[in-house]
Formats: C-alpha cells, sequence, structure tokens
C-alpha cells in the first residue's frame, strides 16, 4: 500500500489572465471514496494554487501536476545548445524561468519565450519556427522530446515536445508557467525525480492525464471525457467510486478526477518509482513522468 493518504491531480494551464478556466484540482482519499472536486472562490489563479501547495495541503499528499517539469536535455546535451548561458539543470532552468519572468503578471512565462537568445528554440505563434527547434533525432516533427516522452510514445500517447507554444497540443506555456511555481515551492515541497522521494510527507510528481485515461480503457485519441457517465465508467475501471453527477462536465474536471482515482491506484507501484530508462543525470536535468515506463 502507498504511504500517501491523499492524492491531489491538477490539470495545469499556461493560458494567459488573473484565472484559467483550464486549472482543475480533484482530491481522492487513500481511504477509498469518490475523488472530489477541489473549488476555487472563482475558479483558480495560478498564484492560488502555488499558496495551496505551499501552506493548505492535506498531510502525506501525493500531488500529480499534468506539466513538463523541465525542457529535453539529453537528446542535445544542453537545454539550449550552442547558448553559453544554458543552465545546467531543471532547479537552474526554473530559477531562470522565474527571474526572467519577474515582471510578468499572473506567474505568466512571456517575457522567457520573447528573450531574443531563447525565442530560437521555440515554436511559437504566427509561422515562427525557432532554427534550434528541432534536434537531430526529432524526425517526427513535434520537436524535441525529452527521454520520458519517448517511453510515453511507445505506451501509444502523443506527446508533444514543451518547446512547442503552438495549438491544442502545445505544453511549453503550461510547462514554463508551472517551472515558476516550482521553483517558489523550493524547500517546501519535493519533487520527484529532482528531489528523491522522501520517506514521508508530500512530494510532487509530474502527470499525464492522458495515461490516466488509458489506464481506465480509453484510448490516446480518446482520452477526453465531457460527461459523467463516462467518467462513471473510467472510475470504475481505476477500482474508485463513480462520482455523483449526470449530464455533462468539462473535460478539465474529468481529466483531474479521473487522474486523482489513478494515482491513488498506481501509487504503490514500485515498478512506477524505478522506470528502466531514468538515469540520475536525467532525473536532474530532465525530471520524469510518474507512469512513463
Amino acid at each position: 500500500m502507498s504511504r500517501f493518504k491523499h492524492f491531489l491531480a491538477i490539470d495545469w494551464s499556461g493560458a494567459a489572465g488573473a484565472r484559467q478556466s483550464g486549472i482543475a484540482l480533484a482530491l481522492a482519499d487513500a481511504a477509498g471514496g469518490p475523488p472530489v472536486l477541489v473549488k476555487g472562490v472563482c475558479g483558480w489563479s495560478r498564484a492560488e494554487v502555488l499558496d495551496l501547495l505551499a501552506h493548505h495541503l492535506p498531510r502525506d499528499t501525493l500531488v500529480g501536476m499534468d506539466l513538463g517539469i523541465a525542457l529535453p536535455f539529453a537528446d542535445c546535451g544542453a537545454y539550449f545548445p550552442g547558448w553559453s548561458e544554458s543552465p545546467g539543470d531543471a532547479r537552474a532552468l526554473w530559477s531562470m524561468v522565474d527571474d526572467l519572468c519577474e515582471r510578468d503578471p499572473y506567474l505568466a512565462a512571456t517575457s522567457f519565450v520573447d528573450h531574443p537568445d531563447i525565442a530560437r528554440y521555440f515554436r511559437r505563434h504566427g509561422g515562427r519556427e525557432g532554427a534550434q527547434f528541432r534536434c537531430d533525432d526529432a524526425l517526427h516533427g513535434r520537436g524535441r522530446f525529452r527521454v520520458t516522452e519517448h517511453v510515453q510514445a511507445r505506451m501509444g500517447c502523443k506527446p508533444y515536445s514543451n518547446f512547442n507554444l503552438v495549438g491544442a497540443a502545445q505544453v511549453g506555456k503550461s510547462s514554463l508557467t508551472g517551472m515558476r511555481v516550482l521553483h517558489r515551492l523550493a524547500g517546501t515541497l519535493p519533487v520527484w525525480p529532482i528531489d528523491p522521494l522522501p520517506a514521508s510527507g508530500s512530494a510532487v510528481v509530474e502527470i499525464y492525464t492522458a495515461m490516466a485515461a488509458m489506464a481506465a480503457g480509453r484510448s490516446a485519441s480518446r482520452s477526453k471525457i465531457t460527461d459523467y457517465a463516462a467518467l462513471g465508467d473510467a472510475l470504475a475501471a481505476l477500482g474508485s467510486p463513480r462520482v455523483p453527477g449526470q449530464g455533462s462536465l468539462d473535460d478539465h474536471s474529468a481529466d483531474a478526477l479521473i487522474t486523482a482515482a489513478w494515482l491513488r491506484m498506481a501509487a504503490h507501484r514500485p515498478a512506477l518509482w524505478n522506470p528502466p530508462d531514468l538515469t540520475p543525470h536525467i532525473a536532474r536535468t530532465e525530471g520524469w513522468t510518474f507512469g512513463a515506463v
């Protein structure tokens, strides 16, 4: 059995503005019962989620955040190959993102991707693909992958590069804004596997909600759920009671609810904490997606 008593799944958002409709939080109790949505006063802002994580978490909570906790490093030997100021590990990257975006409101990351030396590594709106967006092994056109994203692809997922800032599949903005939050949690919450998993207390892991949906019997192309009936079926497949409700619901809430139930089911599996492709160097520079094996 997992040592964690609570499981909090956060469907994250890199969208502009003070509050993001794409942020949803769901909490599952190790003792059982259906996962429950954690409601903000008027939705959620990124700053409010940061405050919850820093000061209001239930004891012994495993927190899953749906974002990339680092950028690709192993493929080119650096986050930003050819740039002398490229950070050497994930925590240095988080610090750089937060420092360069100090004046960006709402924990946004606009100043980072607008930086003249950094912009060339990203795919941006208006057909602007930086000269360094791709690497030699990025032949699929989705940009550079971390090692964990190659593993996700082998599992049947459809990952995109954290250097991609364009389209519905973009994960770059959510990842960069999340890095600002992770930097500000330093000394408060460990982030596995960049930090070792502590023997007690709470911890943060990266999640990919599509993986939870696939564990519940959905395919990668049908991972999104928008009604209570389908949500109930997915939760039942994960050994969880159904969430009361009828009719439609937003897919962000459904993602969070399913992933909270999945974390509760999966956290006790030693293999998920010891993926064969995870080395100490990759842990320090790229991190990992919990469940990618």
